[in-house]
């Protein structure tokens, strides 16, 4: 079958039955997490109910990653029915206004086959520009196994003209790949008929891992059409000499996990790189390894850069650009702009012009330790957005322990005194530094929400801090330990590294709260509008201590609707919230069967705005997980102005 190449969409708007939808993972394809619904309102949101429940029966029972099972994933719309993803391989549509499902695609996974990671956080839509049969909407996402399927949204079956019958094999062609490694668990963006996408890379294994390429791809073929490596491999590449020696030969990673941004009247792909491989030591790559830890603007038809702005200089923090560029056309005080908005893990939010890469708001290189371990080389200094952080980034002291029993705390103390402690960027250390912003943020791929009109980002951030010990490897002895901790050798390294989430006896964060909030960033006075906790302890901590709401720590993030609210879950808890834009005050807040570790979307169908989380848990954070997906509307035959 021969498809009509191109990305206009007036077929599917033209018989489309609501006017607002959420079409690209972010809502739109620039990521803003920005709906224009406002059928729910401040006035009548505190009478959202349950509207209807989807589970997918992927509850990890017999794989055996089953017990780090995450369901992560913000459905799409399209044709009143929403598309998603769970982690194994699995693909669903839904009927938008029931819940009833359509269809579900199963790529075959083997419950034995082991994985680094076991995310999946969406799905894309493209459509053909008239309906030419089978495939002229299809449904692209990737897979834990490095592969990237396409098929059709009206039926579930595979596009056989894509690839070999559906699939394209993105593990080929990235060097030597270790089972498991290499994965993709981010939705790709798509202008045209062209689809970007990125990668997820085991981290910290050795120096030579899988390559981060970023691959341009037709959506009817499956053909690479360009590809672009973060860690620049060719001599006359600009950025090669910020890697030291041959570094850039050998290195691999800098890859992209989170989802990428697309401007399709500009015709760029925006690119959130992570660290070079390994993480936590970079004395075999010296230098600023520029692409890594950046934002880059790559010339979507030719995979050219066009411009990039460096966050974190020669990364040993696992410091990635976590979350999808923020796309927005935002006034700043001096006239309408086309800006880009990011947050970061180091708990910073930067703002630069889509258009040129020149910051909105001003970065400022300040100097940071770099008495790093012997054979590091650490960059003297570090850019620093001008925005107030929006996390912790000074030095923990023994005044900030705590703990909920004296003997917790006291413990949590004496382990404070035991490390070595710093302001942000304190690189680590052989008797171990704790680390603040810790390695998941701060910031991660939850991102930000903006509302351009009223010049407000919002996103979630994390104060649970984390501990980084290098031994040199010659003298690691791992029955010898003074804690348990997550091991990762490194190899190609002088040293093995281990890495705990700083937590009491009880299970519980070793700081005082809060470990969780939710912040919200005026970018035109350039100034915090409001903070505050997100979440209680109810699902988190033992039995026997009181309900507090301390905010917790959490994964996901915010969507901003025009009539001015706030919908998140994210916290370790079993809710889903709603909260006033202009001053973070709880509207309404729903119980949920698990925790809501993904990002919300809300669309209108038939008349009625929904909203819609995946409730699942995390394993990394919370005691439960589910495959729950919920959705809550106003009551049927709702009015403002008369209630029922």
């Amino acid at each position: 079958m021969k498809l009509a190449q191109s990305s206009v969409l007036t077929l599917w708007l033209l018989a489309a039955p609501f006017v607002h939808a959420w079409e690209a993972y972010g809502s739109d394809p620039g990521g803003s997490k920005f709906s224009a619904a406002e059928q729910i309102t401040s006035n009548n949101v505190a009478h959202l109910e349950p509207a209807w429940s989807y589970r997918t029966g992927e509850t990890g029972e017999g794989y055996i990653n089953g017990p780090g099972l995450t369901f992560e994933a913000t459905p799409v719309l399209w044709n009143d029915t929403l598309y998603f993803n769970s982690s194994f391989g699995k693909a669903y549509a839904v009927d938008a206004s029931t819940g009833v499902e359509r269809w579900r695609f199963d790529a075959g996974f083997a419950k034995l086959e082991r994985f680094d990671e076991t995310a999946a956080r969406g799905v894309s839509l493209w459509h053909a520009q008239a309906d030419s049969g089978q495939c002229a909407h299809r449904v692209l996402f990737g897979t834990l196994r490095g592969h990237l399927h396409a098929i059709d949204a009206i039926d579930g079956v595979p596009c056989k003209d894509f690839g070999e019958q559906g699939v394209v094999d993105l593990s080929q062609g990235v060097g030597p790949v270790n089972p498991g490694s290499y994965t993709i668990t981010s939705p790709p963006a798509i202008i045209d008929d062209t689809l970007f996408i990125g990668s997820a890379i085991g981290d910290n294994r050795q120096v030579e891992s899988e390559h981060g390429i970023v691959r341009a791809i037709d959506v009817i073929s499956g053909r690479i059409l360009w590809s672009w490596d973060p860690v620049p491999r060719n001599a006359d590449d600009p950025a090669r000499e910020s890697w030291a020696g041959n570094s850039a030969d050998i290195s691999g990673g800098a890859n992209a996990w989170a989802p990428l941004s697309v401007d399709q009247q500009r015709r760029l792909v925006f690119v959130p790189t992570s660290a070079p491989t390994p993480d936590f030591y970079g004395g075999h790559r010296a230098g600023d390894n520029r692409y890594a830890n950046s934002v880059v603007a790559l010339n979507a038809d030719t995979g050219d850069v066009a411009w990039h702005q460096q966050l974190v200089h020669h990364d040993v923090w696992d410091y990635d650009t976590p979350a999808q560029p923020a796309l927005v056309d935002i006034d700043l005080g001096e006239g309408t702009v086309p800006a880009l908005v990011q947050v970061t893990k180091t708990g910073m939010m930067y703002i630069f012009n889509r258009e040129s890469g020149e910051p909105l708001i001003p970065i400022e290189e300040r100097p940071v330790p770099t008495d790093g371990v012997p054979g590091e080389v650490l960059s003297p200094t570090q850019p620093f957005s001008t925005l107030p952080p929006l996390s912790r980034q000074h030095a923990i002291t023994v005044d900030d322990a705590f703990g909920l029993l004296w003997f917790d705390e006291r413990s949590c103390r004496q382990r404070i005194e035991r490390y070595r402690t710093g302001d942000i960027f304190t690189p680590p250390s052989t008797e171990g530094t704790l680390m603040t912003p810790g390695y998941p943020g701060g910031a991660n791929w939850g991102g930000a929400a903006v509302h351009a009109k009223a010049g407000i980002a919002v996103t979630f951030v994390m104060e649970a801090a984390t501990v980084v010990k290098l031994t040199p490897r010659e003298e690691f002895d791992p029955d010898n330990r003074p804690e348990p901790m997550d091991r990762a050798y490194m190899h190609g390294t002088p040293y093995i590294m281990e890495r705990i989430p700083f937590l009491s006896f009880l299970g519980m964060p070793c700081l005082k709260p809060p470990w969780g909030r939710l912040v919200a960033m005026d970018l035109r006075k350039r100034q915090i509008a409001w903070e505050r906790p997100l979440g209680t302890i109810a699902d988190l901590a033992p039995a026997f201590v009181p309900n507090f709401e301390w905010g917790v720590p959490g994964m996901g993030g915010p969507l901003v609707t025009a009539s001015g609210i706030v919908f998140i879950g994210a916290a370790a808890e079993h809710k889903l919230r709603a909260l006033d834009l202009n001053s973070g005050k709880t509207l309404w807040e729903a119980d949920l069967p698990r925790a809501g570790m993904a990002s919300p979307m809300t669309y209108m169908s038939k008349g009625r705005q929904y909203v819609v989380i995946a409730a699942g848990g995390h394993a990394q954070i919370t005691p439960q997980t589910g495959d729950y997906l919920e959705a809550f509307a106003l009551p049927l035959g709702f009015s403002d102005a008369s209630g029922l």
